[in-house]
Order: structure tokens, then sequence, then C-alpha cells
């Protein structure tokens, strides 16, 4: 009976680890890529550089919007941490901001209209435009080139069948204990499954955790009756929620935009110190305006942070957000958990090494799948289609990704830092390399594909540092001068990863008779033939 069952949980395994493992690879491998956006998205915007003060560039913004947007509904203000240095600057066009060329109106741009970069004294900087680590982060539960909802619910359903894969696979494990520590090279099936497992046993609470954590992220929109059932619209939840006051009207009195500075000393004396991190500003320049200040998320585990709202017009305390039930603050937690910016760089590497080898794992699960059933084909050396359309998906889904995260890096410093649409074809070049690797995969025997993907990767993360250096002033040598380590890490990052790919196309390559199950003609042999 104990058999029979261990089989059951072995056969789902195998079945749910492969149904949806090409899309966990890639939620994984971006995933993973996210607990450094921050890092990402500055290496991606070289032109923004310092260590400005939390006080300095909301004051720097709400000078640069009362100049630029000063007849907005609305401002929204994202202050720079101790990993980022820009300040964002978004805001909400007014009604009478519509004419051509101005913010809401035809003749704008759309997004760039309404957003701008600012260095810490409020000067727009003329970036390059780029999602840069967001839309990695963004990616692993929305996807692109399909409708948001469709993609949440895709992802949430692969999450849920990664959560049965990982039960099942603990229930499957006889010697869970020993697999820890047994980690084989050269021995061909056995390799993968060893990795396979060392990978799956490591890191497995941390599995756990980001899989369970993931779907509770998102657990309002796939279960949403009971908003439903207790709220006329969901508006109203999330403004409960978040301790929101209904927005008001403009009362057309205009009134100057008190000091910042007084706002961000009493929230900071309000959360024992911690810091801001978004200013919202309903109604600017109006006598009912009112300033918003959200908890930085670094600053807590739980998301959700605590926010003050303050009078506009005179700067005066207005109310503060209630406290959390246990619920909503549990479920912040989950939130804060499953995204882990509150973490410090040594828990970070942490969460980062500990997704790499949830990538690993779900990568060497799916290899394996072809690995074990190759041996047990009529013919190895003509599978079914069945057979095949995996291992090409196999190839395309882990080799081609990797290979499309370094374009985007580079299209981010070989396009025309001017060039309209430049964020979204720094995405599209992601996809066209991604794709093109899934068509050399069909085209190519599939041992060959496997080192020609592998090899291109490696060395498209190799020339990543080659053409930071060359196109941008933020070189090694120049960014170790003046303090800044980002760079310089970034491309040892890229580096590591290069040399890890290009091991990996090296072991396929001598190894490629012995991870098919097919034996390599003798010299002798071949003579007779």
């Amino acid at each position: 009976m104990k058999d029979g069952f261990r089989q059951c949980m072995a056969w789902l395994h195998t079945w749910t680890g492969l149904l949806f493992g090409w899309l966990l690879f890639a939620v994984f491998a971006t995933g993973t890529a996210a607990y450094f956006q921050d890092e990402i998205t500055r290496w991606m915007r070289p032109e923004v550089s310092g260590h400005p003060s939390t006080v300095q560039s909301a004051q720097g913004a709400v000078r640069w919007l009362g100049e630029h947007a000063g007849d907005a509904r609305s401002w929204y203000i994202t202050l720079p941490s101790a990993r980022g240095a820009e300040t964002t600057a978004f805001w909400v066009p007014g009604e009478k901001a519509g004419a051509p060329g101005k913010p809401g109106g035809r003749g704008g741009r759309g997004r760039g209209d309404t957003q701008a970069v600012l260095d810490g004294e409020g000067n727009k900087v003329a970036a390059r435009e780029t999602r840069g680590g967001f839309f990695l982060y963004r990616f692993h539960f929305d996807l692109h080139y399909m409708p948001v909802l469709w993609a949440r619910y895709l992802v949430g359903i692969a999450a849920m069948f990664m959560l049965v894969a990982i039960l099942s696979g603990i229930i499957t494990h006889k010697k869970i204990f020993v697999d820890f520590f047994l980690l084989r090279f050269g021995k061909g099936q056995r390799s993968w499954l060893d990795a396979h497992n060392v990978t799956a046993v490591t890191a497995l609470p941390f599995h756990l955790m980001i899989t369970y954590t993931g779907l509770v992220t998102l657990a309002v929109m796939y279960m949403p009756w009971g908003i439903a059932a207790n709220y006329a619209e969901p508006t109203g939840y999330y403004q409960q929620l978040r301790g929101e006051a209904p927005p008001v009207e403009r009362s057309g009195i205009a009134a100057p935009m008190a000091p910042i500075a007084p706002m961000i000393a009493e929230a900071q004396r309000r959360w024992n110190g911690a810091d801001v991190g978004v200013v919202t500003v309903a109604n600017p320049g109006d006598t009912t305006a009112t300033v918003t200040l959200v908890r930085a998320m670094g600053s807590g585990i739980g998301t959700r942070g605590p926010s003050v709202t303050f009078s506009g017009a005179t700067g005066k305390f207005a109310s503060a957000s209630p406290e959390q039930g246990g619920a909503a603050a549990t479920e912040s937690v989950m939130v804060g958990l499953h995204a882990g910016r509150f973490a410090d760089i040594a828990l970070r590497w942490f969460y980062f090494l500990s997704g790499v080898g949830g990538t690993i794992m779900v990568g060497s699960g799916l290899v394996l799948w072809t690995v074990k059933r190759r041996a047990k084909l009529p013919n190895p050396a003509r599978p079914h289609f069945g057979f095949r359309l995996v291992e090409r998906l196999n190839i395309a889904a882990i080799g081609g990704l990797m290979a499309g995260i370094a374009t985007y890096f580079l299209a981010n410093r070989l396009l025309p830092v001017q060039m309209d649409g430049r964020a979204e074809w720094e995405i599209h070049w992601m996809f066209i390399v991604w794709g093109a690797s899934l068509v050399w995969a069909i085209a190519r025997p599939a041992r060959r594909a496997w080192v020609e993907v592998l090899t291109a990767g490696a060395a498209l993360y190799a020339a990543i540092p080659v053409v930071n250096a060359v196109t941008t002033s933020r070189n090694p040598i120049t960014s170790i001068a003046a303090g800044d380590w980002l760079f310089p890490s970034f491309d040892l990052v890229m580096l590591a990863i290069a040399a890890a790919l290009g091991w990996s196309a090296r072991k396929v390559h001598r190894n490629a008779s012995k991870a098919t199950g097919l034996r390599t003609p003798r010299a002798k042999e071949l003579a007779l033939a």
C-alpha cells in the first residue's frame, strides 16, 4: 500500500511539474532577479547617480511638480532608498490639461508626458526610457503580451501545480535527508536526479514559503466572493484596507503647498525613525489639498506600511491609517515575505540564491523527464512527436530565456537613448531572442541545439560588461573610484552567469551521449561499419 501510494505521488509529481514547468521556470528566473530589481534599475539608468536624502528628494520633487504639473489632479512621488538613487514623479492630469503637447492632451506621447525621473535636487534627468528591474518583477506574475487578468490566473494555476509538485515530491522521497548531501557528476541520468534533489531539498522551506505566499499575494483576485458579498464596489474594500478617505473635489481656491519637510519629520517620529517611501498629493495647489506619506516598504516586513495624512495647505496633521486587523496584518506579512523588500543585503542574497536553486530545480526536473524517458523509447534515435516537443520546449524555455534576459540588458545599452518606445523595444528584443531560440531548437538536432543555445547565452552575458564599459562612463574603474560598487558587482554577476552557461554547454557537449542514454560507437566499431 505504501509503495502504491508513493508511486501515485511520483506520477503526480512528474506530471504536475511538467505541465507548467516551462512557465514555472520563467516565473522562478525572473522572480529571482526581481530581488535585486532596484539595483537592476540603477544599472539600466546609468545617467542617475548620487545618494540623495529623503527630505531633499521630496522637496525637489514637490517643487518640480508645482512648476510643471501644478494643475494636475494628483501627484505620486516615489522617493529613493539606500538601494536606489532616483526619484520618480507621476501625475494625473487635470481636466483642463487637454491641449496637444500638454499632459493629458492628444498631442502627447502617453506615459512620458505624465512622469519624470528627478535627481536629489528636483531637476529632471535626461535618463533613458526603461522599465528596468521592475519589468522582470512584473513579468513573474503579469507575464507580457496578454491581458493581465488572464496572466495572473495562469500564473496562479501554475503556482498551485508547483505546490502540489513540492508536496508530492516530499512524499516521493525515501531518503530526503541523504539527498541533501548527494551530488554526483558525470553520471548521466543519476547526475540530473541528484541536481534536482539537492536543489529541491536544500531550500525546501523557502520553496514552500515562496509558492504559498505567492498564491496569497493574489488570493483576493482568485477568491473575490467575500468582497463581492460585503462591498458594493471593490474600491470600498481597498479604501478601508488602506485607511484611505474618499476623494474630495477641488474648492477652486488656490493655496500654496505647505513645506513637506516638517510632515516627513512628523511621520518618521510616529514610525520610530522609519523612512518615507511614497508621497501622494491630492488636489495640489488647492485649499482642499492633502498630502499622504506612506512608510517605505523596506522599513518593515509587512508590505502595506502605515500612512499619515496632512493638510497640503496648512501642513497640519489630519489622520493616520488605522491599525490593521489580524487577517490584514497576516496577509501583509505573507506578501512581504514573498517580495523580500524588508531584507538587508545578506538576507536578500539568501533569497536570491534560494531562488536560483528553485530555478535549477525546475529546469533540472524538465531535463530529467526527457533523460529518463529516452532510454525507454523503442528507438531512442527517433523519438515520437511528444518527446521531441518536450525536448525542444526545454531548450527554448531554459537556454532561450537566459539568452533573452541577457539581450534585455544589452538592448538597454545598444538602443538609441532618445528612441521612441525605447522601453518596450528593450522588452521586444528579449522576446525576439527567446522566440528565435525556439526556432533554432526546432531546426537543429536537440543535442547540438542545447550546446549552441547555451553557448550563445554565455557569450551574451560575457558581452554585457564590455558593452557597458564602451557605451557608458560607468566602467568598473571609474565606478570604484567614485565609491559606487553597483556596476562592478553587476559585471561580476553577469560574468558568473556566463561562466555557468559556458560550463553547462561544455558538459552537454562532452556528455551528450550519456545524457541521452545513447552509447557512442567505439573507434573499432566505426572501422568495421
